[in-house]
Parts: structure tokens; C-alpha cells; sequence
């Protein structure tokens, strides 16, 4: 049997989280920004709600809250682009993929 770089992948829970956790940047730098959601949205609750992610408790919030302040920005400005990927600002986009990386990296490093 091999060891596994995260102790805890039995769970269907962190099995999802992973898979979103890596959607993220994919579909942000792949301009489909707006089916981000979802991702976004799986991380957090996931996070949220198993026990064994509580350290990533507050990475998923920040991860949430970096997604919705171009989300919110795109739905309420009146004169915004026809998708979210074309509206947001690059900087924007940095962030995202950068918090999804560091929750990808405290995913996978062995717990100590």
C-alpha cells in the first residue's frame, strides 16, 4: 500500500474540495470566471463543514470573499462587460488563483 501526501483523502469531502480546489484556477485563467462559482462555493462549504478542514476554515472564506468582490463589482456596475472574465480586473484574477494555490499547497502538504 502506498502513502498518500494527505493522510486523510478516505473522505468523500476532501475529495471534492480537492477537485474544486484545483478547478479554480483552471477556469479563472481560462476565462470562465463565472462557473467559478461552483468551485468557490464547494470549497467553502466544504471547508466549513468537515472537521478534519477546519485549519482551511479561514483560506476558504478568503478564497470566497476574493471571488464575490469582482463578482458583486460585475453585477452592479451598470455599464460592465457581457461576462465576468472580461470585467474583472487581472489583479483580481491574481488573487484568486493565488489563494486557490495556497489552499492547494495546505491540501496537500503532510500534516506534522
Amino acid at each position: 500500500m502506498s502513502s498518500s501526501a494527505i493522510p486523510t483523502t478516505t473522505g468523500r469531502a476532501l475529495r471534492y474540495v480537492q477537485i474544486s480546489a484545483w478547478a479554480i484556477p483552471v477556469l479563472v485563467i481560462g476565462q470562465f470566471s463565472m462557473l467559478a462559482i461552483i468551485p468557490v462555493a464547494l470549497v467553502l462549504v466544504g471547508t466549513l463543514r468537515d472537521t478534519r478542514l477546519r485549519a482551511l476554515r479561514w483560506w476558504g472564506g478568503l478564497l470566497a470573499a476574493s471571488y464575490v468582490a469582482p463578482l458583486a463589482i460585475w453585477l452592479l456596475r451598470p455599464d460592465g462587460a457581457q461576462s465576468l472574465s472580461k470585467d474583472m480586473h487581472p489583479a483580481f484574477a491574481a488573487l484568486i488563483v493565488a489563494v486557490a494555490a495556497v489552499v492547494l499547497v495546505k491540501l496537500y502538504r503532510p500534516r506534522r
